[in-house]
């Protein structure tokens, strides 16, 4: 029967900040997780979305096949989209100049629906499987315009706001709303996140009631030393805001309803973890945390 020792944060790790930044606002982007033989089946309209900056590693997937993305390029069918890879960020510019879309790392994307409607409104849909994007978006001036963000757990719809929306690798997806409105749907109900509110939606379930915005990407930790049948290890126990995304050595994390994770590792004299926190609009921190 094993046995562990817990250590918190305030015990013998000493945590070390790497400087906050604030992924301002707007651009658009990322891949998603449809079989490639989706990508096959394009429809293109006589609009697009503009690559307007690009860092580190982007990858650019129209119709079967992938490249490096470079400023200028562009979204133009159904079906095309980015994949950004680690610490790698995108912009993209809607045609119009109706808003902005930034794209934090590790974020998938791709054009779910780009069309016109009868009354000149402009409809832009996007699936977002997994990562964060921000988007600025102008007030639209045409009933018929619309501006959707598809996950996995739900929709979040706008008609002109600033907000920002994680997508965790399980498909929980946090919004936060910094100017404007913004509505998720998930399990046939509606819930509105008004300027200065944030909320959380879980694959399956209805999206929570919007609580004020945190904006938080505070890290609260602990390191359990465990022996079990003679082998020991170490097991990173960390918590975050639920609408959070977490990367450990740049790999995103799944959090629970509370915010927790936990990552293993060995017990090595030394070792030391990276763990980033972004927050659904984009504020970042990064931790180095030493384990003596």
């Amino acid at each position: 029967m094993g046995f562990q020792f817990l250590v918190s944060n305030q015990g013998k790790h000493r945590l070390r900040w790497r400087g906050g930044l604030l992924l301002t606002a707007a651009s658009l982007c990322a891949l998603s997780a449809i079989p490639a033989s989706s990508w096959a089946q394009r429809v293109r309209v006589n609009r697009y979305l503009s690559l307007q900056n690009v860092s580190g590693n982007v990858a650019l997937q129209t119709g079967n096949s992938s490249r490096t993305a470079e400023v200028g390029d562009r979204l133009q069918s159904v079906g095309d989209g980015l994949s950004t890879g680690q610490t790698s960020v995108a912009r993209l510019v809607v045609d119009t100049g109706i808003g902005f879309v930034d794209v934090s790392e590790n974020t998938r994307m791709q054009i779910r629906r780009m069309d016109v409607a009868p009354d000149n409104g402009r409809i832009t849909h996007f699936d977002v499987p997994q990562g964060q994007i921000r988007l600025e978006v102008r007030t639209f001036t045409h009933e018929g315009s619309e501006l959707e963000i598809h996950t996995p757990a739900g929709v979040s719809s706008v008609r002109g706001t600033e907000f920002g929306v994680v997508v965790q690798p399980d498909g929980k997806m946090g919004v936060a709303t910094l100017e404007g409105a913004v509505d998720t749907t998930a399990q046939d109900a509606t819930v509105n996140v008004p300027e200065g509110f944030q909320n959380l939606t879980i694959p399956g379930e209805p999206p929570s009631p919007a609580v004020p915005l945190r904006d938080d990407p505070t890290l609260d930790f602990e390191i359990r030393r465990i022996i079990e049948g003679g082998n020991r290890r170490l097991q990173f126990v960390g918590r975050v805001d639920p609408v959070n995304l977490v990367l450990v050595e740049e790999e995103s994390q799944t959090t629970d309803e509370d915010g927790t994770f936990t990552r293993d590792f060995l017990p090595i004299r030394g070792t030391q973890l990276q763990v980033t926190v972004i927050t659904p609009l984009g504020t970042r921190q990064d931790y180095d945390v030493e384990i003596f």
